[in-house]
C-alpha cells in the first residue's frame, strides 16, 4: 500500500546532494549571484553619488548653509591690560609667537563679504603647502602661508599647523594619553580622554580660551576641550612655534566642509579685503563689542565683576 512506502531520506546537514555538487562551489556561485543583484540594484539608482549632477547639488547646498552661517572674530588682546593684571606671563607666551600686534587689532568686519568670501572658496592642503582660492565682488584672492603672514603682519615659521579631527587620533605631534595626564593633572591616569576645563590650572585655562577663541576660532563653550585644542596650548607652553596662516587655512577648509561650525576670523579677512581692495560696499562693517574684549571673559572665568 502506499501508506508503507518508504519515505526518501534527508540529507544531513551539509551533505552533497545527489548531483555531488561539492559545497564550497555552491558558496561560489552564492557570491556570483549577490553580486549580479548588487549590480542591478546599482543600475536601477537614477544618479550615481559621484555623478557631476549631485556633485553640482551637494556645492549649492553647501553654498546655501554658508550663506546662513554666524560669521565670527577672535578676542582683542591688550598687552597694557594684561600686564597692569598679572598675566604678563601669558602675554609673554603671545609674544614669543610675535602674535601681539595682530590679537590687538580692532578692525571692522565685513559680513556679507565674509560669507561670500568663505562660499566661493577652495582650500588645496597638503604636507608643505596650502593654497586658498576665492572671489569677492568680482575680485580674485588667492593666499596661501606666506601672503596671509604678510598680509596679517606675522612672521613665517616652521612650526606646527597640524589640523586633527579625530577625537584621539596620534600623531608626530599629538600624543592623547600624555596630553590627558598634562592637563588632568593626574599621572595616574592610563586611557586617553577629553580633558574638563574644570580639571585644568587657571593659567592652562586661559591659554586654552586663547587658542580656541584666536588660534583655531570657534564658537562654543569655553569648558569644552579637544586633544587638537590641548595639543596647541602644550606647544605655546614650551614655547614652541605655531604656524598660524596655515593653521587658518586648514581650519577654514575644514568649516566650508560641514555643516555646524561658524565662518572664522571675520575682523582678520577685513585685513585680507583691503590689501586685495575688495570693494566693501557694507563700509561701516559690525564694530567690536564688549564681548569681544579678552578682559572681561578672564573676568568671569575668575568671577569677577568689572568696577
Amino acid at each position: 500500500a502506499d501508506g508503507n512506502k518508504e519515505k526518501p531520506k534527508q540529507k544531513a546537514k551539509g551533505e552533497d546532494d545527489s548531483r555531488g555538487v561539492d559545497p564550497s562551489v555552491k558558496k561560489k556561485q552564492k557570491i556570483v549571484k549577490d553580486k549580479a543583484k548588487k549590480k542591478k540594484k546599482e543600475k536601477e539608482v537614477d544618479v550615481d553619488s559621484n555623478s557631476d549632477e549631485d556633485k553640482v547639488i551637494f556645492k549649492a547646498l553647501l553654498a546655501e548653509i554658508i550663506m546662513k552661517k554666524r560669521v565670527i572674530r577672535g578676542k582683542i588682546i591688550k598687552e597694557s591690560w594684561m600686564e597692569e593684571n598679572g598675566l604678563t606671563a601669558l602675554m609673554n607666551l603671545i609674544k614669543r609667537q610675535k602674535w601681539e600686534k595682530l590679537f590687538k587689532k580692532r578692525e571692522l568686519m565685513h559680513v556679507a563679504a565674509c560669507k561670500e568670501f568663505h562660499k566661493n572658496l577652495t582650500v588645496t592642503v597638503s604636507k608643505k603647502k596650502e593654497v586658498g582660492r576665492s572671489s569677492v565682488r568680482g575680485v580674485t584672492i588667492e593666499l596661501d602661508g606666506m601672503i596671509l603672514a604678510g598680509i596679517l603682519g606675522i612672521p613665517r615659521n616652521n612650526g606646527i599647523c597640524e589640523y586633527i579631527k579625530d577625537v584621539c587620533e596620534e600623531s608626530t605631534y599629538c600624543k592623547p594619553l600624555e596630553i590627558t595626564k598634562k592637563f588632568a593633572n593626574d599621572n595616574l591616569i592610563t586611557v586617553a580622554r577629553r580633558v574638563k576645563s574644570t580639571e585644568m590650572k587657571l593659567f592652562q585655562r586661559l591659554l586654552h580660551f586663547i587658542v580656541m577663541k584666536n588660534v583655531i576660532l570657534r564658537f562654543g563653550k569655553r569648558d569644552t576641550t579637544s586633544f587638537m585644542d590641548l595639543t596647541y596650548v602644550d606647544h605655546l607652553l614650551m614655547r614652541r612655534l605655531v604656524n598660524l596662516p596655515r593653521v587658518m587655512l586648514r581650519h577654514m577648509a575644514y568649516v566650508i566642509s560641514v555643516h555646524y561650525h561658524e565662518l572664522s576670523y571675520g575682523d582678520w579677512l577685513t585685513l585680507v579685503f583691503e590689501a586685495y581692495k575688495v570693494p566693501l560696499l557694507d563700509k561701516q562693517g559690525e564694530e567690536t563689542k564688549s564681548y569681544d574684549l579678552f578682559e572681561e571673559t578672564f573676568l568671569s572665568m575668575c568671577q569677577l565683576k568689572r568696577k
